[in-house]
Parts: structure tokens; sequence; C-alpha cells
């Protein structure tokens, strides 16, 4: 017969044996199935100068345009967009889901204690008094790995939070890039307009005195004013959009549109160069990609859970207390009565429902391995297209810089001409309307390039890493 002592040790030891039974598959991250590099990656004597591979791993990527106002419109939206607010808030409520989990894993102590006085209802003797105290213990040790895996799928679910919120962060300080710099672009446009009115003010005034002079026809004012009149519409319609820029940005940095103001300022149009590092360091970079890989660990992890259910469950319990009519009685050892038991549960029969729930997981793990590696696709067809944009658009600029250039001497030497009396009005109104929508362009197509540049970060998940995907 089997001593007392190492039956006892037997039975201690034997969760600690099978907790290295754990049934569900072991987790491996899919292979995303990317390039080496990208295709409209810049050579190396291209448009895009060289820089670090991890220069956008960390650190305040909106500060590269060298605005003072925008860094500081950015730390506000930070701390006071509700988008954000609302992530930080998910973010702490997966956090608190791992530690329930992981709660799990660890006994459970319970203290009762009671204390009764009873005693005749009319006279007779007198009333007694009992008191009752007990300590409890309950643990279900992980045999088959389900409490760990669902230790697991909290865990993977905090980190994909983690990823929903580095992704509000990102789309949130993005929207505020793009908005602020529109914005400086349209009071850029707004000096250049107000330019343009004073020179169409002038030339209405010339031409009213030639027409007085009896050297110019009535059409000549009547085209100057026209001119003048719509350049002053354009100014409104200016205005409105500007005005619509700051309201969005009112409400990214999480005030009403009427309690927030910016004031007028020169424009500078800075494009950073932005590197675009190896198409691997994306999976570490996009959050989007972080947190579809975490779902799929997630699915895995539900895997195992679904498959644990098929073996028996193992409960230990204890339990020692005692009653006494006093006190000072309570805890003497001739009180005190313990209790140890174990008990094992197996489901017999469930008409299928095991084979269903797991199979259950194992599609659900199909179709996340699946809206994983199409969000790998998408996030590179995001970085090709914003390459693509970013090449474009710097030849782009050049092209319109002279072209502008070209307009702006046309519409002085045509001035000239109408002065001289070479040439009509309707000459000088044409070269007046295709200079001002040359420089009008060229702006826009300076917005455009940091517009691009914004979202080039974006598409490369600049600030922000998953810690847990990095490679080996």
């Amino acid at each position: 017969m089997m001593p007392m002592l190492p039956r006892r040790l037997l039975l201690l030891a034997l969760p600690a044996v099978l907790a290295g039974c754990a049934v569900g598959p072991r987790y491996t991250r899919p292979d995303p199935g990317f390039a080496a590099a990208f295709k409209e990656a810049p050579a190396a004597d291209g448009w895009l100068p060289a820089q670090p591979g991890d220069a956008l791993d960390r650190g305040d990527w909106w500060a590269r345009f060298g605005d003072p106002q925008l860094d500081a419109l950015a730390a506000r939206v930070q701390v006071s967009n509700q988008n954000i607010a609302a992530a930080v808030a998910n973010y702490a409520q997966a956090q608190a889901l791992v530690r329930e989990q992981q709660a799990a894993l660890l006994p459970t102590l319970s203290l009762e204690g009671s204390a009764r006085r009873s005693g005749p209802v009319r006279g007779g003797a007198a009333s007694s008094r009992s008191y009752a105290a007990s300590v409890a213990a309950d643990w279900s040790p992980d045999l088959w790995g389900r409490l760990d895996e669902a230790v697991n799928s909290a865990q993977a679910n905090a980190q994909a939070s983690a990823a929903d919120l580095a992704s509000a962060r990102l789309s949130s300080i993005g929207a505020l890039a793009a908005n602020y710099l529109a914005l400086r672009e349209a009071d850029a446009e707004t000096v250049l307009l107000d330019e343009t009115i004073a020179g169409y003010d002038r030339a209405l005034a010339i031409t009213r005195n030639r027409y007085d002079a009896g050297i110019a026809a009535q059409t000549d004012v009547l085209q100057a004013q026209t001119q003048l009149l719509g350049a002053q519409a354009e100014r409104v319609a200016l205005r409105r959009s500007r005005a619509t820029y700051e309201h969005a940005i009112a409400v990214l940095v999480g005030v009403v549109p009427a309690e927030f103001a910016i004031a007028p300022a020169a424009w500078r149009p800075v494009v950073p160069a932005v590197p675009t590092g190896l198409p691997s360091l994306l999976l570490q970079r996009r959050p989007d990609i972080a947190g579809a890989e975490r779902a799929v660990a997630r699915a895995n992890a539900q895997i195992g859970i679904a498959r644990a259910a098929y073996y028996p469950s193992i409960a230990l319990s204890g339990s020692i207390g005692g009653s006494a009519s006093r006190v000072g009685d309570l805890f003497s050892a001739s009180s005190l009565l313990w209790a140890l038991g174990v008990s094992v549960a197996q489901t017999v029969f469930d008409g299928g429902a095991r084979d269903a729930a797991t199979d259950a997981a194992l599609a659900a793990h199909a179709a996340s391995v699946a809206a994983y590696r199409q969000t790998v696709l998408a996030a590179f067809q995001d970085v090709e297209d914003q390459l693509s944009a970013t090449a474009a658009l710097a030849e782009q600029e050049g092209l319109r810089r002279a072209a502008s250039q070209a307009a702006d001497r046309t519409e002085q030497q045509m001035l000239n001409r109408y002065r001289a009396g070479q040439v009509g009005y309707s000459e000088v109104v044409s070269a007046q309307a295709s200079a001002l929508s040359a420089r009008r362009t060229l702006a826009q197509v300076q917005l455009a390039r940091q517009t691009a540049a914004v979202s080039l970060i974006q598409a490369l998940g600049g600030g922000w890493e998953a810690d847990w995907l990095r490679q080996p």
C-alpha cells in the first residue's frame, strides 16, 4: 500500500506534469508573400535622397514639415481627439481582460464567517451564542492549455487594441496634417489672389482712362470689370474653403469650431524626404497589418480552447474551519475541521457540439489568415500608389513652375503691348487668366506633394512599430 505522503506528493505534482499537455496548435505567423522591394521605389540616384531605413520607426513625423504650429496642434490632437480617447479606453479595457484571464490560472480563496445568537421567545433559559469561520480554496488546473490559450487570446486582443490605438493616432494626426497644409495653401492662394485683384484693379483704372480719352472701346472696360469681379468671386470661394479646413481641425483637436481659430500665416511648401525601407518593415510599421496579424493569433488560440473541450476537467478543492461558542475557541485544534476534494468532469455526449465548435474555430482561423494577407496586399498597394504619386508630382511641379513663369512673362508683355496700342484688351484678359491659373495650379501641385508625403508616411505606418512583429 502506497504511503500517504508520496500519494499526496503525486496528487500535487500531477497538474504540473499534465500542464505540458496543451492541445492547441502552435502559433506561426502566416507568410504574407511580399516582394523583396517596392516596384515604385526610387533608384539610388532618383528623386528621393537616401535615408536610414529606420528613420520612421519612432518620433514625431509631422515635425518634418518644419511648422511649429502644426507641431502644437498635433500635440493637442493626441490629448483631446475623441477617436484617440476611445481607442485609449478600448486598449485599457483589453489590458484589464488580460489580467482577468491570467487570474483564472490561479486558485481562488474565500473566507466565510458567521455569528449566531439563539434563545427562547419568552422566559426560560438564557440565550446562547455560536461562531463559525472557514477558509476554502478552489483550483482548476489548466491541464490541456484551455486557460493558457484564453490568456493568449486576450493578450492578442490587447495587442490588436494597441494597434487600433496607433491607427487612431496615425489617422487623426494625418488628417490634421492634411487639413492644416491645405489651410496654409489656401492662405498662400489668398495672398496670390489679393495681389492679382490689385493688379486687375489697376488694369481697370488704366482701361477707364483710355476709354475716357477715347483711345479704348467700352468693351475693354467691361472685360476688365469682368476679370476683376471673377477674381473677387474666387477670393470669396477660397475663404469658404479655408473656413472648412479650420472647422475640421477644430474637431480633430476636440473643440467646437466656434471656439477655435487659426490666424493666416505664410505657407512653407516643404516636402520632406520619406525613406521607404524594405517591404518587410511594413509588417512592423502598419498598425492595420499588426492588428490583422493579432487577429490570426487570437483565432489560433480559439482553436486550442475548442480542442480542450474534448478532455476532462479536474478541480481541486480544500477547506478548513471551525465552530465554537466563544471566539477565542474558534481556532483551537479541537474545533477545526478540514476537507480535501478532487472532482473530474467529462462530457460523454454533446450531439457534435464540440466538433462543430472546433470546425468553427478552424474556419475562423482560415478567414483571419485570408484577411491578414488581404490587409498586407492593400498596404503594399497603398505604398506603391503613394510612391508613384510622389515621383509624378515632383516632376509635375517643375513643369508647372516653368509654365507659371512663362505665363507671367506673357501677361506682362501683353499689358505693355496693350498700352502701346498694339493688341486688343481681349488678349490681355486671356493672358491674365492664363497667368493666374498657372500660379494657382503651381500652388496646388505643391500642396499635392505635401499631401502625398503625408499619405506615404501613413502608408508606411510612420511613428509606430509593432515590437511583436520584428523579424528575428
